[in-house]
């Protein structure tokens, strides 16, 4: 299996601690006890944090009865819907206010394999962030249109280019950190919002000279419910990509510090 890495040595070595998986939910009632069990299977010492925005299918009810059943599954049930962003950062701030170590960004769709996880959690003992990459060697989607994976690969190698940010699959959703990462970031009210949230981070991360592993994983496409992504969505982040990568090129014409950022080195390394 390859990875591939991208920063500083960051916490190298260190153990990875006491884990939690948090999954935002909004009208997921049929995927999110699967996703719980196949999570729980997977790393059975982890706990669940399930993050519903008053789902109106009763999402949260389910959530509800998963929790009584199982002491490590626990619910955050929040007024409304506000965004994948908002459900994260609340959920962020619960996590390091409990003490956890490690903090985990799961689909509640079933998009993302929990069978990788302790192969991601295993990076983590190396790195201060894991992502589970599409887009690295080893990585794939499965029941995706041509045109869907086109606009993918497009958009993260878009940004890539425009933020001089090394990372493969800057727009994934499957992810690791560390609390300590975390803490670094500065996440904040000016945290970034919607699908451009994980992008947001990534270019935080790398800024703040994080250790960054990529672990290639299968993502595969929803069966049950619709999905959130919309054209609007993604015409916000290419947006957002574009005047956040117009900044950092007149930061570099005009020669302005850039905060705290490292110029990151890539290598791959074996399993």
């Amino acid at each position: 299996m390859t990875q591939a890495s991208v920063g500083s040595t960051g916490s190298r070595g260190g153990p990875v601690g006491q884990v939690v998986v948090l999954i935002p939910t909004f009208n997921e009632r049929e995927n999110l006890p699967q996703i719980v069990a196949r999570m729980r299977t997977a790393v059975p010492e982890a706990d669940v944090l399930v993050l519903d925005d008053n789902s109106p299918d009763g999402t949260g009810a389910v959530a509800d009865d998963l929790a009584r059943d199982d002491r490590q599954v626990r619910v955050l049930h929040r007024p409304g819907k506000e965004g994948l962003g908002a459900a994260y950062l609340a959920g962020f701030e619960w996590a390091l206010a409990h003490g956890y170590d490690v903090l985990v960004e799961l689909d509640a769709d079933g998009s993302h394999p929990p069978d990788r996880l302790p192969a991601m959690l295993e990076a983590l003992r190396d790195a201060d962030v894991v992502i589970g990459s599409r887009w690295i060697p080893g990585g794939s989607v499965v029941n995706w249109p041509r045109h869907r994976e086109l606009l993918s690969r497009g958009s993260n190698l878009y940004t890539r280019i425009l933020l001089g940010m090394p990372v493969h699959d800057a727009t994934a959703g499957f992810r690791a950190y560390r609390a300590s990462a975390l803490r670094t970031l500065g996440l904040g009210d000016d945290t970034a919002q919607g699908y451009f949230f994980q992008v947001d981070l990534t270019w935080r991360a790398v800024r703040a000279g994080l250790r960054i592993v990529e672990v290639p994983i299968t993502f595969v496409e929803r069966e049950v419910g619709a999905s959130k992504m919309s054209q609007d969505i993604i015409k916000d982040s290419a947006v957002r990509v574009t005047r956040r990568g117009v900044r950092y090129r007149l930061e570099q014409l005009k020669g302005l510090p850039r905060v705290a950022r490292r110029e990151p080195t890539w290598h791959q390394l074996e399993d």
